[in-house]
C-alpha cells in the first residue's frame, strides 16, 4: 500500500509521470522505499527546503501506523 501511495503522489507532482519508479525493500521492522524520478523532476519531489519530501514522509508514516512497521523514504538522484 505504501508503495502505491508514494507512486501516486510522485506522479501527481512531476512533469514526466512515466519516469517515476518506486523500489520497495522489506526488512523485519522497517520498509525502505526508494523513489527515483526523471532528472528534471527531482526538485518538484523535494520542494523548497525539502518541504514536499517532508510532507510525503509524514503522510507515509501516518499510513504505515496500521502495519506497525517503520517506513523510510529515500529519494534517489
Amino acid at each position: 500500500m505504501e508503495k502505491e501511495l508514494v507512486e501516486y503522489i510522485a506522479k501527481s507532482l512531476v512533469d514526466e509521470p512515466g519516469g517515476v519508479k518506486v523500489n520497495m525493500i522489506e526488512g523485519e521492522k522497517s520498509t525502505i522505499l526508494e523513489l527515483k524520478v526523471s532528472e528534471g523532476d527531482i526538485g518538484k519531489v523535494i520542494g523548497k527546503h525539502g518541504r514536499i519530501a517532508k510532507a510525503i514522509r509524514t503522510i507515509l508514516s501516518a499510513a504505515a501506523t496500521k502495519t506497525g512497521k517503520r517506513v523510510v523514504l529515500e529519494i534517489l538522484d
